[in-house]
């Protein structure tokens, strides 16, 4: 057969058609669809193509699909698609923890909570009675309750019910019995409440954990059930990634039950944990060094500067308003702080602190600055910053600080915050848009279990300062919200950036993990007061499908 040179070029322009026509094939293209970027220019996209658990190509549904082949197209019918949330601070083995004992959020009065509690004891008769989320702010006295009624119900079984806060909790005179806590007793960095010289069951912050280390603490399986509970409740809500603000100390250490559910694949939450203060995590990660891997990031220490507002545990600069002589606590000495500094510093660790009142910031962002010396790239964060002082917020820009706050503690305490601070106080206090503009970034979480789990109650309260019932109608101090766009990404890119993994999730872009929810509605056009009620349709973790 002869072969021409014509026949030879033609044979060559089909080749090279043909080449050009064949289409790359992914595991799966998601098209028709308002796709939030959240990248550098904040673009919105129509379609996402994904392989291998990572984003591929995000661009137009036509030049997509045109683009790759697969045999999983899902038409996303024009709904609206995130990044998947980030929780930059919440506590997600705590609230496992909280599912096996009574829930005493909202209730409004102490005899409420005797009744929530005589009705867990009915189905759980034996061992140690414990709760959580009593707010004696929600009551119409507001004052704090007594151990009475528990003695007279509960005169043998020790009971452990801890404030909404976890800073504060109340038992009866059998768990005071046990930690050997009476009239005498004085423990650094607490308050032991009594009445008329006698002791009404009240502990504030580092008494409490006498009383807590007694409780038997869970099981290595217990733990594994509760981690895979929590994790369900999370992604119903759009939640992709936890950061966990550490947890009490356990005989089973939580990050080894965490690793092994990841190689089982049971656990597919990826988690950011802050290891509790305790010498045993010291002794351990330390040695080792941070853990990183696709699900699991180990590389951060949490540490308490004062407790909580609500509780009266929060350090302040000047006295309370409504409590003369008292400015709350300081859980720790200013030594312990700078020598804890110094070495997160040595072992490669973040330091993360909790920090409410304007005294207890000023207190670590001075510590911070000592050990930083100038603008890094380290990172370290204080955790809630409540209540500044307006000549501290520089520190935050000075020294490369990351603010990690939770919108919903300012709707949640905006209804008595005044009377613990005074009309001056309050002015720089729950100030989320001033701290964002120290480095043009903040990080937001929801602090589940002491708000609610749900993100878009925090994207809410962020951009509208407002309950959820619409009050006040101009809102609280709304010089201090932030935009729509500064809060998705307070709970996306910002929030990956506070634990440095900005360049693997937080946006969604060609190389970061698949990790994405669908929303019914679009939280960035739609009035405020329908954000915080849009449902999560779909939520995906690596490409795969888990609500």
């Amino acid at each position: 057969m002869k072969i021409t040179c014509k026949g030879i070029a033609t044979a060559c322009a089909v080749l090279i058609l043909t080449s050009c026509m064949k289409k790359t094939t992914v595991d799966a293209i998601y098209f028709n669809a308002k796709i939030y970027t959240v990248n550098s220019s904040f673009s919105i996209a129509e379609a996402m193509a994904v392989s291998s658990g990572k984003i591929i190509e995000v661009g137009s549904e036509k030049e997509l699909l045109a683009k790759y082949s697969t045999e999983k197209k899902i038409d996303l019918e024009g709904k609206f698609v995130y990044p998947g949330f980030i929780d930059a601070h919440c506590h997600f083995f705590g609230y496992g923890q909280t599912l096996a004992q009574v829930n005493l959020v909202g209730m409004k009065s102490w005899e409420t909570c005797l009744e929530k509690v005589r009705m867990w004891v009915s189905k759980h008769p034996d061992g140690w009675i414990t709760g959580r989320g009593w707010d004696q702010n929600d009551w119409e006295s507001q004052l704090y309750p007594t151990k009475e009624k528990l003695d007279e119900l509960f005169p043998e079984r020790p009971v452990y019910l801890t404030r909404i806060d976890g800073h504060a909790c109340i038992v009866n005179q059998a768990a005071l019995d046990l930690a050997g806590i009476n009239e005498n007793t004085r423990i650094a960095g607490s308050e032991i409440i009594s009445a008329d010289g006698k002791l009404t069951g009240v502990l504030i912050d580092n008494a409490k954990d006498s009383i807590e280390i007694l409780i038997p603490q869970m099981t290595e399986q217990q733990i594994a059930n509760a981690l895979l509970e929590v994790q369900q409740d999370c992604f119903s809500v759009g939640l992709t990634t936890v950061s966990d603000a550490g947890w009490t100390e356990q005989v089973v250490d939580v990050i080894d039950v965490m690793q092994r559910l990841n190689e089982t694949g049971e656990l597919k939450m990826r988690i950011y944990a802050m290891l509790t203060d305790h010498d045993f995590n010291r002794e351990k990660y330390f040695q080792s060094g941070p853990i990183k891997t696709d699900r699991l990031n180990v590389r951060a220490f949490k540490f308490y500067a004062d407790g909580a507002l609500g509780s009266r545990g929060a350090l302040l600069l000047e006295q309370y308003s409504d409590s003369a002589n008292w400015k709350g606590l300081q859980l720790r000495p200013t030594a312990y702080y700078e020598e804890q500094a110094q070495l997160c510093l040595q072992h490669g660790f973040q330091m993360c602190s909790h920090a409410i009142g304007d005294s207890a910031n000023r207190l670590m962002l001075n510590i911070y600055a000592g050990a930083l010396k100038t603008k890094n790239d380290l990172r370290w964060r204080i955790e809630h910053v409540q209540v500044m002082n307006e000549n501290d917020f520089h520190l935050f820009g000075d020294y490369s600080i990351i603010p990690s706050i939770q919108s919903t503690h300012a709707t949640s305490d905006m209804y008595w915050a005044e009377e613990r601070l005074g009309p001056l106080r309050i002015k720089s206090a729950y100030a989320y848009k001033q701290l964002m503009l120290q480095n043009n970034m903040i990080a937001n979480g929801t602090d589940f279990p002491v708000e609610y789990i749900n993100p878009l109650f925090s994207f809410y309260a962020a951009i509208a300062r407002k309950d959820q019932k619409g009050f006040p109608e101009e809102g609280f101090q709304t010089k201090d919200s932030l935009s729509r766009e500064e809060a998705l990404k307070a709970m996306t890119i910002w929030a990956a950036y506070a634990n440095f993994e900005e360049n693997e999730k937080g946006s969604l872009e060609k190389d970061k993990f698949a990790d994405f929810v669908v929303l019914e509605k679009d939280i960035m056009t739609i009035p405020f007061e329908e954000t915080f009620i849009t449902k999560v349709l779909m939520t995906y973790v690596g490409g795969e499908r888990v609500y």
